[in-house]
């Protein structure tokens, strides 16, 4: 009795306890994934700094979300690819806690994120002659600001609520990394409370941020349509905004699927779906913002003859 009533210390993941002999081979795919996350995404931090013709808000979020990228597969993926190298894949207490604070912390502030730039893209479609006061540098700013402090203090709370609860019971999460469901299930008392409290937390700084974004788009829409009575006007203003559309609806059907009720879904099912949200996808947004993106990508060649120079002079 009294040794089911100590404390847990550390936790052991069970995320690819069954796959022993593919373990190998995982970490080598998933390394070799993970490694083109802060190449791309540095490069197009770099590429956006360099040419002066894009510091504009729109690509001074852009910078925000590649960072944004870096951070929220480097939460996860160094640990897990520690671990598939360890007989024993296990995490501390606190290490546990830190992990789901950063997870939580990126993933609210990338939700965040695409809202404010689907509002930049509303407003440089549809009042483009007072986007520069609208969106002047110290709004950018600000709402940048803004969004790091407000999501940082919210994953601060909500990992403090979670890791506050009593945790005297089994310590084996059966996941590769600490997300909230895997971990409150070893709780050892009611989590009805903190469940409900996650839950509306959940539709604040995810269903409401998409209904931002859905609201700025068919907004979009109507002004294209009402105002550009062009055919070319009209594919012009779509073309512009489609990289960042493309974004949200991976960003948001991936984390749908993954966030889905998991109780008739397989274990491996949802391991492939937590990799691909959580490893792969972040892979895809700078390839969609260079090849769907002009500037980018003539900002990109730039980059990349200068530095051609630079190596070879």
């Amino acid at each position: 009795m009294e040794e089911n009533l100590t404390a847990v210390t550390e936790f052991i993941f069970l995320g690819f306890s069954d796959l022993q002999h593919l373990q190998p081979l995982l970490f080598v795919l998933i390394l070799l994934i993970y490694l083109f996350t802060p190449t791309e995404n540095g490069l197009i931090i770099a590429v956006t700094v360099a040419d002066l013709a894009l510091h504009t808000p729109m690509y001074f979020f852009l910078r925000n979300l590649s960072v944004l990228e870096i951070c929220y597969t480097s939460v996860v993926v160094p640990k897990t690819l520690t671990n598939l190298l360890s007989e024993k894949q296990a995490i501390s207490f606190l290490g546990c806690a830190v992990q789901m604070y950063f997870y939580l912390f990126f993933g609210s502030t990338e939700c965040g994120l695409l809202t404010v730039m689907s509002y930049d893209w509303y407003v440089a479609i549809c009042n483009p002659m007072h986007y520069s006061l609208i969106m002047s540098r110290k709004v950018t700013l600000s709402l940048a600001t803004m969004l790091w402090i407000v999501c940082k203090l919210v994953a601060c709370e909500q990992t403090a609520a979670i890791f506050t609860l009593p945790f005297h019971g089994p310590n084996k999460i059966n996941h590769f990394f600490c997300d909230v469901l895997p971990v409150l299930r070893l709780v050892s008392t009611d989590t009805s409370l903190i469940n409900a409290i996650l839950s509306f937390l959940t539709i604040v700084f995810t269903i409401v941020p998409l209904i931002l974004i859905i609201t700025s788009y068919a907004s979009i829409i109507i002004c294209t349509i009402l105002k550009m009575h062009s055919g070319e006007g009209r594919h012009k203003a779509f073309s512009a905004c489609s990289s960042h559309l493309i974004t949200v609806i991976l960003f948001y059907c991936s984390a749908f699927i993954y966030m889905r009720p998991s109780s008739n879904v397989s274990v491996d099912t949802d391991r492939a779906l937590a990799l691909l949200y959580t490893v792969i996808i972040p892979t895809f947004n700078p390839i969609i913002y260079s090849l769907r993106n002009k500037e980018v990508k003539e900002a990109l060649r730039k980059f990349l003859t200068r530095s051609n120079i630079s190596l070879f002079s």
